[in-house]
This record gives C-alpha cells, sequence and structure tokens, in this order.
C-alpha cells in the first residue's frame, strides 16, 4: 500500500508522467513543470504514446528545459511494442518498422531484423514475421500498404498507439490513429495496441521503476489515453487540468477514465490533497460544500476553484450513476465548477 504524507506525492514510490500536455506543448515547458518535476525526490518515468522519436532524443528535449532527464528515464510506445512482439514471434524475426526512428531503434534493441516499406517491397510477405506500427511524420501511403500486404499475408501486427489526433504547437494534426485505421479497412483485422489506453506500457515503467503498479502514481491529461491506462494497469493517476481534458469532460468521463485525484498543475503534488468527501446530502472539499436540488447548485458555502471542481464533480457523477440527472442538466451545471474552460 502506498506510504501516506502530508503531501500528496508522499503517498507513492515512484510517479509516471506523460509529456505532452502535462510537461510541454510543442518545444516549450508547460507553466510550473520544470520546477515541480526538479523537486521530486522518488523515481520519474516519463511516459509518451508519441513512437516517432527514440528515447535519447526525448531526454534531450526535456534536459534542454531545464530537467535532468536520461534516457533511461523515457519510454515510449515503441518500446512497449518491441517488447510485446517478444514475446509473440521468434527472436531475431523479420519486422516490419512503419514509423519514425524510434520504432525502428526499439526493434533494434530487441534484436530483430528490422525491415522498412522499400525493403519490404523485395522481400516475400511470408518472411515478415510481424509489424510494428508507430507514428511518423513521413509515414506515405506505400507504407500503409506494406504493412497492409504484410498483416494480410499473416504477420503480427502490433501497433504503438491509436491515438486519434497529435497535439504540435501549430494545432492538432492527425495522428497514429488515422494511420491504424487505414490498415485496419485494408485488411479486415485489428492490431495488437500497447500504448495507452492500453496496460503494457504503464507496465513496462512500472518494472523500470522496480515498482508494483499500485505503488506508482501516473499523471496525465487526457482521459482516454493517461487515465484510462492507469486504470487498467491498476495505478492510481491524477489528471492535471494543463492540457486535453477539462472538468467539462472529467464530468461526462465513464468509471473506467476516472482519476484518482484532479489537480490544478504538477506543482499540487506538493499540496496535501483534499478530497472530494459526502455526508450523503451535500458534498464538500475544503470550504467547498455544494448539492443539487430541483436541477440546480445549492451552494451552502464557497469554496477555491479547485475544491468546488472536485466537490461539483464528485457530486455530479453520483447523480449521473445512480441516474438522478440527466447528461443535458449535468452539462447545464458544469460551467460553474469549471474555472478553467
Amino acid at each position: 500500500m502506498p506510504a501516506s504524507g502530508p503531501h500528496l506525492v508522499d503517498r507513492y514510490a515512484a510517479v509516471v508522467c506523460d509529456l505532452d500536455g502535462v510537461v510541454y506543448r510543442g518545444p516549450d515547458a508547460v507553466e510550473h513543470a520544470v520546477s515541480a518535476l526538479s523537486a521530486l525526490t522518488i523515481p520519474i518515468v516519463y511516459a509518451t504514446n508519441n513512437a516517432s522519436r527514440p528515447p535519447d532524443e526525448v531526454a534531450g528535449h526535456l534536459t534542454d528545459l531545464g530537467l535532468h532527464v536520461r534516457a533511461r528515464d523515457v519510454a515510449t510506445s515503441s518500446q512497449a511494442g518491441a517488447g510485446v512482439l517478444r514475446n509473440l514471434v521468434p527472436p531475431g524475426a523479420k519486422i516490419l518498422a512503419i514509423g519514425g526512428v524510434g520504432v525502428r531503434e526499439a526493434l533494434h534493441h530487441q534484436g530483430f531484423e528490422v525491415v522498412t516499406a522499400d525493403q519490404a517491397r523485395d522481400t516475400l510477405d511470408h518472411e515478415v514475421a510481424g509489424v510494428l506500427q508507430g507514428y511518423g511524420a513521413a509515414v506515405t501511403a506505400a507504407d500503409l500498404s506494406e504493412a497492409a500486404y504484410a498483416v494480410a499475408a499473416g504477420a503480427v501486427w502490433v501497433a504503438t498507439n491509436t491515438d486519434i489526433t497529435l497535439p504540435t504547437h501549430r494545432g492538432t494534426a492527425p495522428g497514429n490513429g488515422t494511420l491504424v485505421a487505414a490498415v485496419q479497412v485494408a485488411t479486415g483485422r485489428d492490431p495488437v495496441v500497447v500504448g495507452k489506453p492500453n496496460a503494457p506500457l504503464y507496465e513496462l515503467c512500472a518494472a523500470r521503476l522496480e515498482q508494483q503498479p499500485a505503488r506508482v502514481l501516473a499523471v496525465g491529461d487526457r482521459l482516454d489515453t493517461d487515465i484510462a491506462g492507469a486504470v487498467a494497469a491498476g495505478m492510481d493517476s491524477a489528471l492535471v487540468l494543463t492540457g486535453i481534458d477539462s472538468v467539462t469532460t472529467l464530468v461526462s468521463a465513464p468509471a473506467s477514465m476516472r482519476p484518482t485525484y484532479l489537480l490544478e498543475d504538477l506543482r499540487s503534488l506538493f499540496t496535501t490533497y483534499l478530497p472530494a468527501e459526502t455526508d450523503y446530502s451535500w458534498w464538500v472539499c475544503g470550504a467547498d460544500r455544494r448539492r443539487i436540488v430541483d436541477g440546480a447548485w445549492e451552494v451552502a458555502q464557497a469554496g477555491s476553484a479547485i475544491e468546488a471542481a472536485r466537490a461539483g464533480v464528485a457530486c455530479l457523477h453520483e447523480a449521473l450513476d445512480h441516474g438522478e440527472l440527466d447528461e443535458a442538466t449535468a452539462r447545464r451545471l458544469v460551467p460553474e465548477i469549471d474555472a478553467w474552460q
């Protein structure tokens, strides 16, 4: 069981931290992220679904931002995918690498014979034992065709992740999920997916930290990947409101995507966490005390923005889960507790 302590992070032996939207946005650091992470005294692994960059490149980016990070401190979905393939195909087998350099490096590290799409054109389809498909900015239609040919011929197909979108400094771009979907449509098959929200990437992180998942806190900004992956792996999780998801999206999240903690930003790791609690009439968090009466908020006492968010989300989740409130009414009530919209 996690140890107790005055600060939230003191309850855990290690941290797994997402990158995009938590530590950085594009080339720039998220406000307060570097100082908060630098203050951690427990081990941390940075986990990313982005399969295109190798760990040393990611570590270099983080070092440039002011963190002290080694390549070993970065776990990518490419590494998780190569690890899964090791258990599914013979040692040293030919594996078709689709994606950026991070995909090829992960396969080389596991001892596979890496085949690129160009090389696959001169290789018999049945000789390719597996396909590892990850994101790469230079992936072409011809690359996807080679993946489809190999999968249709019986190759084990592993996808690093199925994120439909990819946040960039210019906006939102199509993610690996859109490329995976093209191969799915062409072959009628589904891949083994290893990145978040599936458990293998988080399991890789726990193994690298030499900790049981229950002793590790997963921190992220996306409910459908970071938080859902933590739930699948048996880790407690913290949603930080610095990236994709918000209080508004959290309200409508199913139980499989609900975090253990709701944080304003990474500085909250070093505060005493005030959870939302109920006396079966009111929901209370810190100074905030509220309930829903006749489809409207009744606030006995208003607390801080994060206290109102925690109490309000817990209240709305209870009402929605028990069928006491419809989703339209819940959406109408959300703006009052979402100061981050």
